[in-house]
């Protein structure tokens, strides 16, 4: 979509500050971090959200998780971690572009919002 905000990361459009890239995720650094680590997963092909991927093309999410588990080992999250993704506007979904926020290093309370 030439219009969405996280296509033009992905195609390097905006710059980001990146932790990991490959052919099919994108990997940065939340501009408004909400923990001491605070970064964003995004597949480089747009999807709206969870719900929208077609079934043919579920594997982005294990590879998605694999991804963040790579990150967090590498960045020594060992104390744990909290993967989130928004699904619509209720859901609090301001990006429409399917994307997991990883955060860390502070205790995460619950409920969360």
């Amino acid at each position: 979509m030439s219009d969405c905000l996280f296509c033009k990361i992905a195609k390097g459009d905006i710059p980001s500050k990146k932790l990991y890239e490959d052919d099919k995720v994108l990997a940065f650094h939340d501009i408004d971090p909400q923990a001491p680590v605070h970064f964003l997963v995004i597949p480089k092909e747009h999807y709206q959200h969870a719900g929208k991927v077609p079934a043919q093309n579920g594997e982005i999410f294990a590879h998605i998780f694999g991804v963040i588990a790579k990150l967090a080992d590498e960045l020594g999250m060992d104390k744990g971690y909290r993967v989130v993704t928004n699904i619509g506007e209720q859901g609090g979904q301001t990006v429409h572009h399917l994307h997991f926020h990883v955060l860390s290093g502070r205790d995460m309370t619950w409920p969360p919002g």
